[in-house]
Formats: structure tokens, sequence, C-alpha cells
């Protein structure tokens, strides 16, 4: 999924922390009666085709749905949530396939309608400062997508997630392009659900940049676009639910073209998702939130001793440099060294500035004092 784009950021109150001050309530609909908060992953693209971005072997519809999948268990997991998800890799969820051999026609006729409705009703455009300009979607790709929104209408979804891994023209087919980080859309101002997914944007903004860089192209640099033209986040004032894309990361970064480290990072991409959404509908002060645990995606039991070791094991000690506020290393950023699960220039960097700190002296990579102090921040001690 890739675009020419442009960015909005506007926060939900006037504060300079959004987390901070912001609180929702248990329903982000009001009007909908029921115990738990509904979620509907929906994973970019469509199964068994050819849709989506690629990068030598690896396909973005086949990787959202590994983090579509992780984020479905840590959610129904949880008490307070129900998750339903749309795809798997090979076919729709029964569900989803009976709704549009069911209703086509009438899935068309409500697309028609509700176009023609929000022309007569709401201003044209967002307000983001560039318009956006988005591939477009065949007739029936794009009618799935309408179809997918009028169901969760129809089931009492309070949020939908569409989850993408992002790309950009200009680069060849097995050479990383220039470009790295994660950007979010959320729906146009004008329309009736952009308020209550201001507020869930911002909670998984926090949460993913915490361990993600922002996107550096230009126009995504702020991070959550405005957006009244995408089907996924409503547009034309279709969705009841509050409505976000999310795409994660760049298809070529190191962490997703690793075979031996990728699972990891795309489980890491749900528990922060995750989180946000906890964030996002906890009803107490923000000193309530859940502190992130990597031992839930992870096992780090065995030091790092050079570039040779388990890159699930670096991945680890990357996580515990990240926690410890010493990766990216000073004067770079999460751009320059990803959250690879390589060693290179910005680990050593990093954990030479964690040692430092931590009053560690003559000890390599491997040592058992450096591993002792890097596994207490891992394990949260």
């Amino acid at each position: 999924m890739k675009e020419i784009l442009s960015f909005f950021l506007a926060f939900l109150t006037a504060t300079s922390s959004p987390i901070a001050s912001m609180t929702l309530p248990v329903r982000v609909n009001p009007a909908i009666a029921h115990d738990k908060v509904r979620v509907l992953i929906v994973p970019g693209h469509e199964p068994v085709s050819g849709e989506g971005a690629r990068f030598g072997s690896i396909e973005e519809r086949n990787l959202v749905v590994e983090i579509g999948q992780d984020l479905e268990r840590f959610l129904n997991a949880d008490p307070d949530y129900q998750a339903f998800i749309t795809r798997d890799l090979d076919s729709w969820n029964p569900a989803f396939a009976d709704y549009f051999k069911d209703n086509w026609g009438d899935i068309s006729s409500w697309q028609k309608a509700s176009k023609k409705s929000a022309s007569e009703a709401l201003p044209i455009g967002s307000s983001s400062t560039v318009t956006v300009i988005h591939n477009p979607a065949p007739n029936d790709v794009a009618l799935r997508l309408y179809g997918i929104t009028k169901w969760s209408n129809e089931n009492d979804i309070d949020l939908m997630l569409h989850l993408h891994l992002n790309d950009y023209p200009g680069h060849g087919r097995k050479t990383p392009g220039k470009y790295s980080g994660f950007v979010m859309y959320s729906p146009a101002l004008q329309y009736g659900n952009s308020s209550s997914t201001d507020a869930v944007a911002h909670a998984i903004y926090e949460r993913l940049a915490a361990y993600n860089p922002k996107s550096n192209l230009p126009v995504e640099s702020k991070g959550i676009i405005d957006d009244p033209e995408l089907i996924a986040v409503g547009a034309h004032n279709t969705s009841k639910a509050a409505s976000l894309v999310i795409e994660y990361e760049y298809l070529y970064r190191p962490q997703l073209t690793s075979p031996d480290v990728r699972s990891l990072a795309l489980k890491d991409f749900a528990y922060q998702t995750y989180l946000g959404l906890k964030d996002a509908f906890a009803e107490g002060a923000s000193s309530t939130r859940l502190s992130y645990d990597p031992s839930i995606l992870y096992d780090w039991s065995t030091p790092v001793v050079g570039a040779a070791s388990d890159s699930r094991d670096i991945y680890a000690l990357q996580t515990a440099l990240i926690m410890a506020g010493e990766y990216p290393p000073k004067g770079r950023t999460g751009n320059d060294c990803p959250h690879s699960g390589s060693l290179g220039p910005c680990t050593s960097s990093a954990l030479a500035a964690f040692q430092k700190k931590q009053g560690i002296a003559g000890e390599g990579i491997g040592g058992a004092m450096t591993f002792e102090a890097l596994k207490a921040v891992y394990d949260g001690k």
C-alpha cells in the first residue's frame, strides 16, 4: 500500500502530552450496550491475491495476517475485549465470505447511497495541508472494503484496525529503499468517527513510538494523517466505529526481511498495539497503564556474544537497550539504527554507553555483569 502522502497531526486536547491527560470511557460508541470492547482486525489486502507491497520473496498481505493473528490472541486473552479477524493467509473468515456472497447488491447500493448522502451533507476534503493521493483499488476490492465497514456497523464493532506494512515507488525489488518508520491514518475531521478514532490513534501512536521510529518520508513525518478518502477509515462517513489504518514499518527493513527475527518483530508490533488499546480504554489515570513486558514475547536466557548469536537474542538485547534509553545511541535515530536483531555500530555504541552508565568496565558484549544488568531491564527488575 503506497501512495503519495500528506500529513496532519491534530491532538485531541491542548495539552503537550495527550496520553497523560486522555481518558476514554469503556465504550467508544456509547450507543452500543455490551460488556466487552469489540475490535475488528482487518489484515490489509486480500487472501490469495497479487495486491500489496512485495520485497524479494516476502509479501505484505501475508505478514499483516501474522500481526493480526497475534493481536487477536492478545485481545481475546483479555476479558475486556472481543476480537474478530477478517481473513487468514488463504481465505476470508467464513462470516465475511458469506456476507459478501449474500449481500453484494446491498453493499453496492449502500456504498452509492453513502457517497451521495455525504457529498450533499459534508464539506469535501481534509484538514491535511496537502491532498493525499491513493492508488485506486479495483472495484470488487473497494466494494469488499465497504462491505467490511457495513458488517462492522451491523455487528456492534467499536473499533476497526486495518493493518499494513509500508512501501514507496523508487527502489528495486531486492534493493531496500531509503525511508523507514511507521505512520497511521485516521478519518477526516468532518466524519462522525473522527474524535473517537483520534483518541485510540494517539494511544497506539505513543506505544509504537516508544520502540519504533516515525516514518522519515517527509509527508509522513507527523505520524498521524487524517484522510477523507480511505475506505478503511470510513470514507463518505460510512463507519460508525472508530477506524484506524496502521502501517507499521517499511517492508524492506531488516527485522522484516530476516526470517530468523521476523515473527518476533511482528508479534512485537501486535503487543505494542494491544498495550495502546489498553491505554485508550483505561478508566483510570495514565499511571495505571500496563508496563511493556518483552518477556511475554520472548524468553531471553542466553547472552549475546557476537554477530553469530541467535538473532532473537540480539533483538532482545536491543529491546533492553531501548528500554534503558540507550538505543538508538546518542546522535542517531531509530531510522538509522533499526531494531533488527543484527549487531552493528549502533548496537555497539549503545551497549558501551549502557556499560558506562552501569559502571561496568573490562567486559565485552557477552560479559556476565553486562548480561545481568541488561536482563534486569528486560525483565522489568
